[in-house]
């Protein structure tokens, strides 16, 4: 048996800028990840960051390749068929926006821990938490050896996402759900092919929503909206290329998609969750461990940010004796949290057709009042460009 002061469930982002900011004030903390290194920072995720989270990692040590690579952008492009509006944020009196991979946040964090020495165990399996309920938690899981390990704590904190055993541990009379499941999902993509947009494009189309993204200046991310479970197998690279012209308006006022080269492509399906309180005990959820939002805000990312950002301190402060930032974290976060779940849900739905002629003309008239009223697109960037953290 051996013990630490804080146990981390998962090496995603949360959980590595967890560790970052619990060292940098004198906190000590172990992380157990069930992937391999290699998996966790090479798995396709977000790319946009909001002004705060890039604030944030610029002021502990972490955003000097993200300024170095990364792009920083004004705003978006909102499209329907036959029209596209720019939306400035900065012009709007918000902040720009950065695109920078998950996985490039990831591997940032990863080097930076490894040089101060983090520990980080990468391929367990069994992972369970006990007594979280109590000042006595303590976490066992099999090592990569095959070897029981037991680790004693003050706190466990769970990052490990939806499907991770952290958020199961809660008792099921100690947490109150909230979900909502979306009657449509993205097909992904990332292509060698350097993007044809300056800034992001988010399309309304009768036949579904489409997005062009970028990763780099020689990568473009993309997604199309299909319908849940649909099959991979029945979409070919040039049924992909030709959906995302039609719905990107290929052709229309001279602009042109460029194809190319598909390297990875995934269904991902498109769903609210949110759990409260985000805390038992001595266990502290972070993430989409506590929430998931649809993709279509950029919110999933940022929000584990600022849960992390609120729950660093907030752990400082109750092993130094004072549990009132602990107690306040929840109700702190979710206030934040719950704001971006709304917006994400309204972006969603403005932008994904339902087959229904009414919802399009709903659907249409949002849009114009979006992009002709400079009220509605302000709150549209002050949402997208990041809301404070503690909200």
């Amino acid at each position: 048996m051996s013990r630490t002061q804080v146990v981390i469930i998962g090496a995603g982002p949360a959980g590595l800028l967890l560790s970052h900011l619990l060292a940098a004030d004198g906190v000590e903390s172990v992380v157990l990840e069930t992937r391999s290194r290699r998996y966790v920072e090479a798995r396709v995720r977000a790319g946009i960051l909001e002004s705060s989270t890039v604030g944030l990692l610029d002021s502990v040590g972490l955003g000097e390749r993200l300024h170095r690579e990364g792009h920083e952008h004004r705003g978006i492009y909102l499209q329907w068929p036959e029209e596209r509006h720019h939306l400035d944020f900065v012009d709007l009196g918000e902040s720009s926006i950065w695109l920078y991979g998950q996985t490039e946040v990831t591997r940032d964090l990863g080097r930076a821990r490894e040089a101060a020495g983090q520990q980080i165990s990468y391929e367990i399996s069994d992972t369970a938490l006990h007594d979280v309920g109590t000042d006595r938690p303590y976490v066992t899981w099999t090592g990569g050896d095959g070897r029981p390990e037991r680790l004693d704590a003050d706190v466990v904190v769970g990052c490990d996402g939806s499907f991770g055993p952290s958020r199961g541990t809660v008792p099921a009379g100690s947490q109150q759900t909230w979900e909502r499941t979306y009657p449509y999902a993205w097909l992904g993509i990332l292509a060698d092919v350097a993007p044809s947009t300056d800034e992001l494009i988010y399309a309304w189309h009768p036949d579904g929503f489409a997005m062009h993204s970028m990763r780099s200046e020689s990568v473009s991310r993309l997604y199309l909206q299909v319908p849940p479970g649909t099959d991979l197998a029945t979409w070919s690279d040039d049924r992909i290329w030709d959906a995302l012209a039609v719905r990107l308006g290929h052709g229309q006022e001279g602009w042109e998609l460029t194809p190319g080269p598909i390297t990875d492509r995934s269904v991902l399906p498109m769903r609210s969750f949110v759990a409260t309180p985000m805390r038992y005990g001595r266990l502290f959820l972070a993430g989409d461990a506590a929430h998931i939002v649809p993709p279509t805000g950029a919110k999933g990312l940022n929000l584990a940010v600022a849960d992390v950002a609120l729950l660093a301190p907030a752990v400082s402060a109750l092993l130094r004796g004072d549990p009132r930032p602990a107690e306040a974290y929840s109700d702190t976060a979710l206030r934040r949290v719950w704001r971006c779940t709304h917006f994400s849900w309204w972006m969603t739905t403005m932008l994904h057709s339902t087959g229904d002629p009414f919802d399009d003309q709903l659907q249409l008239s949002q849009l114009r009042r979006v992009c002709g009223s400079e009220h509605a697109a302000a709150e549209l960037a002050a949402n997208y460009s990041g809301l404070p953290i503690g909200l």
